[in-house]
């Protein structure tokens, strides 16, 4: 009898354990890998064709996350009340498939209705602590090389990863409407005919941007600083054309101060 009861208490046992590691096999099945600008494959794919299903991707189904397909995904979670970070989480993909009920599933070809694209909206994000200025022009080194991006806008990977470490440098503890004005500025100089025509010869001039001199902009990075560049690449420009810009409260130079200050955003003042 105890010989019984012993084995019915395994077989219980038993059975508990299969069930869990059904459920588990399950939930893990249900799940979405979380995708992000350089991903690839099917989970891509159907990323794209859902949010073309929505008309928010115009893109092919090539099952590439490309910038394209980046600001599919923002433009979704704008619309959707979510935080805007152009990456495919788990909330993402919840709330995207929730929205798709009716979706029939990827095929080939051109993504989704072909309707106007949604206008793309900016999010005001804090970041850790930094701060600094830029005074100067040009030099013609070439800086480090990170993570790399697709080009955009005649702007290489290198350029934006380049740009992505000097926003963290000089603005991480501002809002992104500060990092994004901190970017606009280097490529203010990048499009004007009083610098020459090279993002690394700008950054690179010794004193041009403080984080350059003291080293703070190799410390680290943010996804948000490449979310600022970015969008300062797809033509956000904060500070309506500016080309210098300085922390009043540490600045120094006599020069930038004889400078006329068209604006102010965060901790920077801006000026032509």
């Amino acid at each position: 009898m105890q010989r019984v009861t012993q084995l019915a208490a395994a077989l219980t046992t038993l059975c508990a354990l299969t069930t869990m590691s059904c459920l588990s096999g399950a939930a893990k099945a249900s799940s979405e890998p979380n995708l992000i600008a350089g991903s690839q494959g099917p989970a891509v794919a159907e990323l794209q064709s859902r949010l073309g299903f929505l008309g928010y991707y115009h893109g092919v189904l090539n099952g590439f996350y490309t910038w394209q397909t980046y600001w599919a995904v923002r433009d979704f979670q704008y619309a959707f009340g979510m935080p805007i970070t152009g990456l495919t989480s788990q909330s993402t993909w919840t709330m995207l498939k929730k929205a798709t009920v009716h979706w029939r599933g990827a095929s080939s070809g051109k993504a989704g209705i072909d309707s106007s694209k949604t206008t793309r909206r900016r999010a005001t994000v804090a970041s850790p602590a930094g701060s600094g200025g830029s005074t100067g022009v040009a030099s013609t080194s070439s800086g480090p090389v990170g993570p790399t991006t697709s080009a955009i806008a005649g702007v290489s990977s290198n350029d934006i990863n380049l740009m992505a470490h000097v926003v963290y440098g000089e603005a991480r503890n501002q809002p992104l409407q500060g990092q994004v004005a901190v970017a606009a500025v280097i490529l203010n100089r990048f499009h004007s005919t009083r610098f020459p025509h090279s993002i690394p010869s700008i950054i690179y001039q010794p004193g041009a941007f403080t984080s350059i001199s003291n080293g703070q902009a190799w410390l680290g990075l943010h996804q948000q600083n490449v979310q600022a560049v970015i969008d300062a690449v797809h033509g956000w420009d904060p500070t309506h054309g500016a080309l210098y810009y300085w922390n009043p409260a540490t600045a120094t130079s006599g020069w930038i101060w004889s400078q006329p200050v068209m604006l102010r955003i965060g901790n920077h003042v801006f000026a032509k």
